[in-house]
């Protein structure tokens, strides 16, 4: 069996020390937090025309979450540009323009999108996606949900879903600067106030 792809310690050093205008910023916290609003704030700080990575897939069925779509949309400025990505993220990703910021919102919903995958394609699909951000021109927010400070999923697809979420985030805050948490009604810059782990 072939071995999956690997991303190499100085790629993840070059993306954090780099001296160019471009930023990879990730915005994590829990349900409700605030987190999209203050990912849309940076956006709108950027200066720069922003394009709206929508991840989720839209059931017209589910009215529930297609008012939460609604409420997202209201809130964004009509000038943003939306596109409709809940697969090919890091094609999008490598395909911006280096004059434009993009909002992802969010990869709770993207890892969803991919959880019928076997373990050994889903790394290929995380490590794809990660080298595409290290190498964007373009400014790259991200969204992230906090999933794994409840009670252990009674699912395995739960389980399994908040392990590679939980994964991902943690290789992305490697490599994003800043990193904020977003929770309890205040932003959190972990850039500043922590310390990556060793192994990262």
């Amino acid at each position: 069996m072939q071995n999956p792809p690997e991303i190499s310690k100085t790629a993840f050093v070059t993306r954090v020390d780099s001296t160019s205008n471009r930023h990879l910023i990730l915005v994590t916290g829990p349900a409700r937090s605030g987190k999209s609003e203050w990912a849309e704030t940076l956006a709108m700080r950027s200066g720069k025309p922003v394009v709206y990575v929508a991840t989720a897939q839209v059931d017209p069925d589910d009215l529930e979450w297609r008012s939460r779509i609604e409420q997202h949309q209201q809130r964004r400025p009509c000038e943003w540009q939306t596109l409709q990505v809940p697969i090919t993220l890091a094609v999008t990703i490598q395909d911006a323009v280096q004059s434009t910021c993009l909002l992802v919102d969010s990869l709770g919903t993207w890892v969803a999108n991919f959880l019928d995958q076997n373990d050994e394609a889903w790394e290929i699909t995380s490590v794809e996606l990660l080298e595409c951000l290290l190498n964007c021109p373009a400014d790259v927010i991200l969204v992230a949900e906090e999933t794994g400070w409840g009670v252990v999923p009674a699912y395995p697809i739960g389980r399994k879903f908040r392990d590679r979420l939980g994964t991902l985030c943690r290789r992305l805050g490697a490599i994003a600067n800043p990193v904020f948490l977003v929770t309890g009604g205040h932003v959190l810059n972990l850039s500043l106030l922590g310390s990556p782990l060793p192994d990262s």
